[in-house]
């Protein structure tokens, strides 16, 4: 199976993804490395901290520390993210918050708004002393003024809500990306899943863990409309990707089996293309899946992704963002790829997924992308897919861009920070396709784009 990296330049060549660099492309603004297929070179916003094309517009719609709706204050490092449709036009965020330290948090700076709470409300209330300070928060937003016209804690208690996923039934799952212990500080173990319904009234979600889907380091998950199977990646440098087949679609609190992707006939598959494993994998090269069922799921030992490797499941370099397009879902790979800048990979479900019949027509697995080329992308984080089809990724790195790979493969750039380092994440479109919402974690802002965005594939 190991190839020379001269075969893969070869096989590849100008038409793949990884390598068709500059090849594919005949238009470069400056630095900025904007190529046909884009919106245009990147201009300077009157913000004073994006860079975007003409004919795009952003809209600051909400910063970490202002009061919220509930008397909260709007937490800080806002991360993963979905958008749904709410009433008269209205449109329901809800968000992550990667927190776990006293500070910018929804009880102010010295916990002073704790005690509005009952303990119950919350996760894991820390003795009243160290509370679990992520979850999520909820915005109502209109379209039509430009205005917030709600914002609310939505979870309490939690740490690190990393990222997530919406689900067809009008929910947002959460996830804990950390597997810190109860101790002297903790009441409860962490490293689940939760569910937030979607609301448009303040309120809190029960904080209830998803414990058959595992305890391990989450970072976000896209359901099938279709199956209401649950796929899941996991931030580790030696993650598995699992999905989560429940016994109800639907109604994930009544359990279900959490299984492992395997490479059919090559079991223990390393898909990082790292060090002697490197240029084994090709772009646009397509693997046979099979699903293996994994025991001992919440592990306080945090070996689920050492013994499912070791079992046969396949290895993967930090399962970062993860999203559902039309009847096929894309996961980003922060650290894959020879130069560990970023893979993506797309995953394509049999038509018997989760089935007894499924090993007759088995799903497939596709490195959609791996650049090695920083000017293309840099640690690919939090993802989306358009409306139109196009891979929409967040970098994760200081002066970070958005950037779109289109449908024939072209890498363009929608957005880049060059305000205080911080990395997007939480990308989003709005039900009718034409806001692409996002943060910037470390500033903690929330953003609207609005712009020329397409309407049809290429």
């Amino acid at each position: 199976m190991k190839q020379s990296r001269r075969h893969f330049l070869k096989t590849c060549g100008a038409v793949s993804l990884g390598f068709a660099g500059l090849g594919l492309f005949t238009t470069c603004s400056r630095k900025d490395y904007v190529y046909n297929g884009g919106y245009g070179a990147l201009l300077p916003h009157p913000n004073g901290f994006l860079q975007m094309p003409k004919g795009f517009t952003c809209n600051v719609i909400s910063t970490r520390g202002s009061k919220m709706n509930d008397g909260f204050y709007v937490p800080g490092l806002p991360d993963g993210m979905a958008a749904f449709p709410g009433s008269d036009n209205r449109i329901v965020l809800v968000r992550n918050h990667e927190l776990y330290k006293k500070g910018n948090t929804a009880y102010g700076l010295e916990d002073e708004l704790l005690k509005r709470l009952k303990p119950h409300q919350l996760y894991d209330y820390g003795k009243g002393k160290t509370p679990g300070y992520g979850g999520t928060t909820t915005i109502v937003y209109n379209p039509a003024t430009n205005v917030v016209e709600q914002e609310f804690l939505s979870l309490a208690g939690t740490i690190r809500n990393c990222a997530g996923g919406p689900t067809p039934w009008n929910s947002w799952i959460t996830c804990e990306e950390t597997v810190l212990p109860k101790h002297k500080s903790w009441e409860k173990n962490h490293g689940y899943n939760f569910e937030v319904p979607v609301t448009e009234t303040p309120s809190l979600a029960k904080p209830e863990p998803l414990r058959k889907m595992g305890r391990f380091n989450h970072e976000a998950v896209c359901v099938d409309p279709k199956t209401g199977i649950v796929y899941q990646t996991e931030d580790r440098g030696d993650g598995l990707i699992t999905r989560y087949v429940p016994k109800v679609p639907g109604k994930l609190k009544e359990g279900g089996t959490l299984e492992a992707l395997v490479i059919k006939g090559q079991p223990s598959m390393d898909m990082r293309n790292w060090g002697e494993t490197a240029d084994v994998l090709e772009v646009k090269q397509q693997f046979d899946v099979k699903w293996m069922e994994l025991d001992g799921i919440e592990s306080k030992k945090d070996d689920l992704r050492i013994r499912g490797y070791r079992d046969g499941a396949a290895r993967f370099a930090r399962g970062e963002g993860m999203w559902f397009g039309e009847g096929e879902f894309y996961f980003a790979c922060t650290n894959g790829g020879r130069t560990k800048t970023g893979q993506i990979f797309r995953y394509i479900p049999s038509k018997f997924e989760g089935t007894d019949q499924e090993s007759t027509d088995p799903g497939k697995l596709e490195l959609f992308a791996e650049p090695n080329d920083r000017k293309l992308l840099q640690y690919c984080d939090n993802l989306t897919v358009a409306p139109w089809g196009d891979v929409i990724l967040a970098e994760d790195h200081g002066s970070a861009y958005l950037v779109g790979i289109n449908t024939k493969g072209e890498y363009y750039k929608i957005a880049r920070n060059v305000g205080p380092k911080s990395e997007f994440a939480g990308v989003t479109f709005s039900p009718d396709g034409k806001i692409l919402f996002a943060n910037l974690q470390q500033m903690g802002l929330t953003l609207a784009i609005e712009g020329p965005w397409r309407r049809e594939k290429e």
